[in-house]
């Protein structure tokens, strides 16, 4: 199949984004959204009733076969052929234009990203700057980091999609372009980032991703990797100037309501270096948004200790 351009490739998503919702291809579901404040960072919480409702296995209940959605992308949810990947829309997105990036062959999620994943995804960061736009690109890799499919997949949000719902007075910015600032900002787990130059090859983005992977592996097994293999759960978080990663120790934590009793398990993915939350129920959203150190409790559960970090994000 012959490569496509992208240099358009925010008309493109948002035209088969609003042909996919008329077709039935995919389905959108609106949210309510709360900016919530930790040390001045600002995290949106998202809630919506699809989150529970989508499905939670990729194998059918009558079937040992396991369904691959990359392997064949539906045609109503096709963006663009690119020379090693796809681009395909979310099936079931909460937030407008939301489109994946896929290995055309398959790759495990769980592989460390090679240079052509890199480079595609610039790619599209690229294209969306280049029409005075701006996309967020997050990655989940590991059993605690929010991944879902084994098929090797980054993921992309427009920016401007991200603000929807926002109420006007309400600041609200992606926070990984934040979180290589001087002092860097304190969060309570452990993440390492680090500016990119206005055009960095591939192989200065491979570099730079292998060295934050490095980095969180030693935090997580406290000896540098032996290999080029990876066996750590974590996120990635990617814009066209910066580039943030944070291991995972676990997928979430249980929230109580005001009696002490459980309402359920708020489980964060890689849109958390976006400074975006997704839940599944109302009570979990009225109960962050009502007691903020709740969103504390959250962050620190997801992720290691700080301490271990030193202050410029490295060992």
């Amino acid at each position: 199949m012959a490569t496509q351009s992208i240099s358009k490739l925010p008309i493109l998503v948002r035209d088969a984004f609003k042909a996919a919702q008329k077709t039935g291809d995919l389905t959108f579901y609106q949210t309510q959204v709360s900016i919530l404040q930790f040390n001045g960072l600002p995290f949106q919480v998202r809630f919506s009733p699809a989150l529970a409702k989508k499905p939670k296995s990729n194998k059918p209940r009558d079937s040992k076969e396991v369904i691959d959605p990359f392997a064949d992308p539906p045609e109503g949810l096709f963006i663009a052929h690119l020379p090693s990947h796809n681009l395909v829309l979310n099936k079931f997105p909460i937030i407008p234009d939301h489109f994946i990036l896929a290995t055309k062959v398959f790759k495990k999620q769980t592989d460390l990203l090679e240079e052509d994943d890199l480079d595609a995804a610039f790619e599209c960061l690229r294209a969306y700057r280049e029409n005075g736009e701006e996309l967020f690109c997050f990655f989940n890799s590991g059993e605690h980091s929010g991944a879902s499919q084994p098929h090797r997949h980054l993921q992309f949000l427009p920016v401007e999609s991200m603000r929807s719902g926002i109420e006007k007075g309400q600041s609200w910015e992606v926070m990984a372009e934040l979180l290589t600032k001087t002092p860097k900002p304190n969060l309570p787990f452990a993440y390492f980032s680090h500016t990119l130059p206005e055009s960095p090859s591939s192989t200065l983005l491979h570099e730079t991703y292998i060295k934050l992977h490095n980095n969180a592996y030693q935090v997580v097994h406290g000896s540098r990797p032996t290999s080029l293999t990876t066996s750590i759960s974590y996120n990635l978080g990617l814009t066209d100037r910066v580039m943030v990663l944070c291991p995972r120790a676990a997928d979430g934590i249980q929230i109580q309501d005001g009696n002490g009793d459980d309402i359920g398990l708020v489980a964060l993915n890689g849109t958390v270096l976006g400074g975006t939350l997704l839940v599944k129920s109302e009570e979990e959203y009225s109960a962050l948004c009502n007691d903020q150190s709740k969103l504390t409790d959250v962050l620190k559960a997801i992720g290691f200790p700080p301490s271990k970090v030193e202050h410029d994000g490295k060992l």
